[in-house]
């Protein structure tokens, strides 16, 4: 069943969360917490969940109202919850998939640490940014690359990260 994973525990070393959120966890709570936070976390999680998981109206690229995002060989079905890349079907962790759909959905948009949490962990950015970017490297590990190796998710230095949907070609050639 896919339903987001929550860590609740007492490390609170940057290494523990890192690993933790590496693991395949969509949010990581550290003791001492109050209840009223974690019910919050839950509650916050549980609604993104749904949210994605529903659909919710979202576009395709192209502007028509679908319920699959495609671009390139990447192909996201917001019904099923599925994702392929070419003919192979993925298989992420909430958080992932929620980042991908997000991404995916503002293609060529550039979105920093802080905003991707806010929007995806539904808190202000007091939380550790570097889940951000432990999600964008396994994002890009599983996705693997476009055509002549081009990364779909790329990160614009100083600014954040985006999905990029066209592929400039150089004057040699080559595509970046």
């Amino acid at each position: 069943m896919d339903i987001p994973i929550l860590m609740v525990t007492a490390k609170t070393e940057e290494t523990d969360k890192i690993r933790g959120l590496g693991l395949g966890a969509d949010d990581y709570i550290s003791k001492p917490f109050s209840p009223t936070e974690l019910v919050a976390r839950v509650k916050s999680n549980l609604a993104q969940f749904e949210r994605l998981r529903n659909g919710n109206g979202k576009n395709s690229v192209g502007g028509n109202k679908s319920n699959e995002i495609k671009i390139g060989r990447i192909m996201v079905n917001l019904l099923t919850h599925r994702i392929y890349v070419g003919e192979r079907e993925l298989n992420l962790k909430n958080k992932e998939y929620e980042l991908l759909v997000f991404l995916m959905s503002n293609p060529d948009l550039v979105f920093s640490k802080e905003q991707l949490y806010e929007r995806l962990w539904g808190m202000d950015a007091f939380g550790d940014l570097k889940t951000v970017a432990v999600h964008i490297k396994r994002l890009r590990d599983k996705i693997g690359k476009g055509p002549q190796n081009t990364v779909y998710i790329q990160t614009v230095w100083g600014a954040g990260y985006r999905f990029k949907i066209k592929m400039n070609i150089l004057r040699n050639g080559a595509q970046n």
